[in-house]
């Protein structure tokens, strides 16, 4: 081979494919309790989610009938922002009894 010319390979290498690596998701979970008025809880959701009327009393009426409702679904950062923002609302009933957050937790949604 001469000095001038470069070499070349019969076989040039593949440029291997940047993957891009998904963070997983994670569930917000509101949970049904006795305390709570479903009323508050539809007025939670709204405030500190930004739903309408309907979807904020269909997830409260999940959670009421089969424990738990999962609310919102994203990155974990995120997610722990959102039970943060829904538990800074606390209850004051009528009879000046002041009740604390609305239970809610995040969990790893399935298959992450």
């Amino acid at each position: 081979m001469s000095a001038d010319k470069p070499a070349v390979s019969e076989n040039p290498k593949t440029h291997e494919r940047n993957k891009v690596r998904r963070v997983p998701p994670y569930h917000v979970i509101l949970e049904n309790d006795d305390v709570h008025t479903f009323e508050f809880v539809v007025g939670v959701l709204r405030k500190s989610l930004g739903y309408s009327q309907e979807r904020a009393y269909q997830l409260t009426l999940l959670a009421h009938r089969t424990g738990q409702a999962v609310v919102w679904t994203g990155p974990k950062e995120v997610a722990e922002l959102k039970v943060e923002q829904i538990r800074t609302y606390h209850e004051t009933r009528d009879d000046g009894l002041k009740l604390g957050p609305v239970g809610c937790r995040i969990e790893p949604a399935p298959g992450s």
